[in-house]
C-alpha cells in the first residue's frame, strides 16, 4: 500500500508539473503574441490603419469574434468614431442605415468609468439598453480604455470569445498591455500626420502659382513623399514669353531636406530671370543656369527639362533640352501616348563645360505634353521602363480628361512606390497659332 501510495504521489506531481509547463508555454505564447501585435501596430503610420490594426490584433490576442474601437469626441462625453472588425458582409448589410453607437448603455459605462470592464452577460447588465434591429447577438464583453498622453482617447471593445467562454483576467491583462502600446502608436500616427502636413505646406509655398498661359491650357500637381517630414526638391514653373511662346520647366533636386527645398527655390528664381532672353534656345538657358548657380551657390545635383512651346508657321512645336531628366510624354489627339526620347544631357551641378543638345517635335492641335519627375514612375523592385510603360498606358486611358483631371489622375494612380515626392505638369495644345 505504501508503494502504491508513493506511485500515486509521483503521478500526481507529474500531472501538476505537466500542468505548470502547459501554463508556462501558454504564457510564453501569449507574450510572443503580444509582442507581435505591438510590432504590427507600430509599423502603421496612417491613423485610420493604426486604429483598425489595434482592433484586429486585440481580437487575435484573446480569440474574440468581434471588436471595435470607439474614439471619444473632444468633450469626452460620447463617441465620435466607431471602428469595427469581425462583422461579416451579411451582418454589415443588416446594420446598413443604423447609426454607429455613440456611448449609451454598457459602452457608456466604460466612458464614464474608464477602468477595464468584463461583462459575462451584456443583456443582464444594469446599464444595458439592448441592441438595434439586425445587430448580431453578443453576450460577453471586454472593454479597455486607451490613453494618449495621459488623456482618454477612446475605448477598445471585444466580444464573444471563440470558445464561448467569458473573458478572464488573463485576457484583460494582455489587452490592457496592448492598449498601452496602442496609445503610443496613435500618438506617433498623429505626429506623423502633423509633420507631413507641415512639410507639404512648406513645399507648396515654395512652388509657384501658375500664370494664365492662354491660348494653352495647363495644370500642375505636386505630391510629397510618403515618409514624414521629407521635404522634396521637385519643382515646376511656366512663364509666358514676349514672342507668343510659353516656357515650361520641371526639375528635381537630389535630396529630401531643407537644403534641397532651398536649392529648388533658388534655381527656379534664377531660371525665371534667364528665360526672358528669348534669343537663347533651351540648351543655352540651362547651360547659363548651370554656370550661374555654380558661381553663386553650392547646388546639389539637379535634373531638369526646359521646354518652349512656340509657334512654327501655322503649327505649334516643342523645343526642349534636358539636364538628365526623364523625357516628356506626348499624348496625341487620338489618345496615343509616346515618350519624346532624346539625348538627355548631363544634370545640373555636374560639369558646366559640357553643353546639352536641343530637340524639336511638332505638336498637333489637341495634343497634350506631360512633364513629370521620376517619383511618378520609380519603384525599387521594378525596372524604370516598366513604370514608364505603365504611366503611358494610364495617360492613354485617360487622355480625354480635362487637363486638371488628367494630372490629378496621373498623380493618384501612378506606378511609383511613393518613396519620393513627385510633380506633374501638363499643357494642352490649342488650334493653330493665332486661331
Amino acid at each position: 500500500m505504501g508503494a502504491g501510495s508513493g506511485a500515486g504521489s509521483v503521478g500526481g506531481e507529474l500531472e501538476t508539473l505537466a500542468g505548470r509547463l502547459a501554463e508556462l508555454a501558454q504564457a510564453k505564447q501569449r507574450v510572443e503574441g503580444l509582442l507581435g501585435a505591438v510590432l504590427a501596430i507600430s509599423r502603421e503610420v496612417e491613423l485610420p490603419r493604426v486604429l483598425h490594426r489595434i482592433v484586429t490584433t486585440a481580437m487575435e490576442l484573446v480569440g474574440a469574434r468581434y471588436g471595435a474601437l470607439g474614439v471619444l469626441a473632444e468633450s469626452g462625453g460620447h463617441l465620435e468614431r466607431f471602428i469595427t472588425a469581425g462583422l461579416s458582409e451579411r451582418e454589415r448589410a443588416d446594420l446598413a442605415g443604423i447609426d454607429f453607437p455613440h456611448g449609451r448603455g454598457v459602452l457608456g459605462q466604460l466612458i464614464r468609468h474608464p477602468e477595464p470592464t468584463r461583462v459575462d452577460d451584456i443583456s443582464s447588465h444594469p446599464a444595458s439598453v439592448g441592441f438595434p434591429p439586425g445587430h448580431p447577438p453578443m453576450r460577453t464583453l471586454l472593454g479597455v480604455a486607451i490613453s494618449v498622453r495621459g488623456e482618454i482617447y477612446g475605448d477598445l471593445y471585444l466580444t464573444e470569445r471563440g470558445d464561448g467562454q467569458p473573458f478572464d483576467r488573463e485576457d484583460e491583462d494582455i489587452v490592457v498591455a496592448l492598449a498601452g502600446a496602442a496609445g503610443i502608436a496613435i500618438e506617433n500616427a498623429r505626429l506623423f500626420s502633423r509633420i507631413r502636413e507641415s512639410a507639404e505646406h512648406f513645399q507648396r509655398l515654395l512652388l509657384p502659382t501658375l500664370p494664365d498661359i492662354r491660348p494653352f491650357t495647363g495644370a500642375a500637381v505636386y505630391r510629397p513623399a510618403a515618409a514624414p517630414g521629407r521635404l522634396g526638391g521637385d519643382w515646376y514653373d511656366a512663364v509666358v514669353l514676349p514672342d507668343d511662346a510659353v516656357a515650361v520647366v520641371i526639375g528635381d533636386v537630389v535630396g529630401h531636406d531643407l537644403r534641397a527645398a532651398a536649392a529648388m527655390a533658388q534655381t527656379r528664381s534664377m531660371l525665371r530671370a534667364l528665360l526672358y532672353d528669348r534669343r537663347r534656345p533651351p540648351s543655352a538657358v540651362l547651360n547659363r543656369l548651370d554656370e550661374t548657380v555654380h558661381a553663386v551657390t553650392e547646388l546639389p545635383v539637379t535634373t531638369a527639362c526646359l521646354a518652349r512651346i512656340e509657334p512654327r508657321g501655322d503649327r505649334w512645336r516643342l523645343r526642349w533640352s534636358s539636364a538628365g531628366h526623364v523625357p516628356p510624354l506626348l499624348i496625341g489627339p487620338d489618345g496615343r501616348a509616346e515618350y519624346l526620347e532624346a539625348e538627355p544631357g548631363l544634370p545640373l551641378g555636374v560639369d558646366t563645360s559640357l553643353h546639352r543638345p536641343d530637340h524639336t517635335h511638332p505638336l498637333p492641335p489637341g495634343s497634350t505634353v506631360v512633364f513629370f519627375t521620376d517619383g511618378l514612375v520609380e519603384h525599387p523592385e521594378r525596372p524604370l521602363d516598366d513604370g514608364l510603360r505603365e504611366l503611358a498606358e494610364l495617360a492613354t486611358a485617360h487622355a480625354g480628361l480635362p487637363v486638371r483631371d488628367l494630372v490629378d489622375t496621373l498623380a493618384e494612380h501612378h506606378p511609383g512606390d511613393g518613396h519620393d515626392d513627385m510633380a506633374v505638369f501638363a499643357v494642352r495644345i490649342p488650334r493653330r497659332p493665332g486661331g
